[in-house]
């Protein structure tokens, strides 16, 4: 089994904690991974692209020359795909982007996803994190103390609100809950910082 050093808010080593080898301690498959990412960042696309067609465009009522006898080639509307102006010939429209992954194929995603952070030396496991009010300074302190200086997720149990919001205003810093945990939150920050409730709850929900 994997072991961590716990710590507590001030960034003192307080003992250490086993994690479940089944779930922090596998091999990562690159693979999963991957399409896993792939799958949340396509979910994230807005999709309101939009082009008009010839029904859509300004203009083209009528016809704009007879149909024979001009020795030029015969034409329905000024707002077909060949003039410019014209409508557009297969253009993209409004559609949602998202798709969904085997169960079995996103939980295997997020495993590897977190024993990556497990073999990188990047996760922190904390004994428990309480603001008492919404404060920008007690989180910088938090992070200072644990020596953290560039991007961190970090993962409570339940919602926290005066954590969320104390972390609002801090680039690179982002607070999600156990049961929000994903691939794409894990990969995109070097650290990882979980409370001691998180990590339980993570090993309950993943097992």
């Amino acid at each position: 089994m994997p072991k961590v050093t716990l710590f507590n808010q001030t960034g003192s080593q307080v003992g250490e904690i086993e994690l479940a080898e089944a779930i922090f301690g596998i091999e990562p498959n690159e693979a999963v991974l991957f399409d896993a990412v792939i799958m949340q960042r396509a979910s994230l696309r807005q999709g309101t692209h939009k082009v008009k067609n010839r029904s859509e465009v300004r203009g083209g009522g009528r016809k704009p020359w007879r149909q024979k006898g001009t020795g030029r080639a015969r034409q329905g509307s000024i707002r077909s795909p060949q003039w410019r102006g014209g409508g557009i010939v297969f253009g993209p429209t409004p559609r949602s982007y998202t798709y969904k992954l085997n169960k079995k194929v996103r939980r295997l995603a997020i495993k590897s996803a977190l024993s990556t952070k497990v073999l990188e030396n990047n996760v922190i496991v904390l004994e428990d994190l309480v603001l008492n009010a919404p404060k920008t300074k007690d989180m910088v302190a938090v992070l200072k103390g644990l020596a953290i200086e560039k991007k961190a997720l970090v993962v409570t149990a339940d919602v926290n609100e005066a954590v969320e919001l104390s972390a609002r205003n801090i680039q690179g810093l982002t607070v999600v809950t156990a049961n929000g945990v994903n691939v794409l939150d894990v990969l995109g920050h070097e650290k990882l910082v979980l409370t001691k409730a998180a990590v339980e709850k993570v090993e309950e929900v993943l097992a």
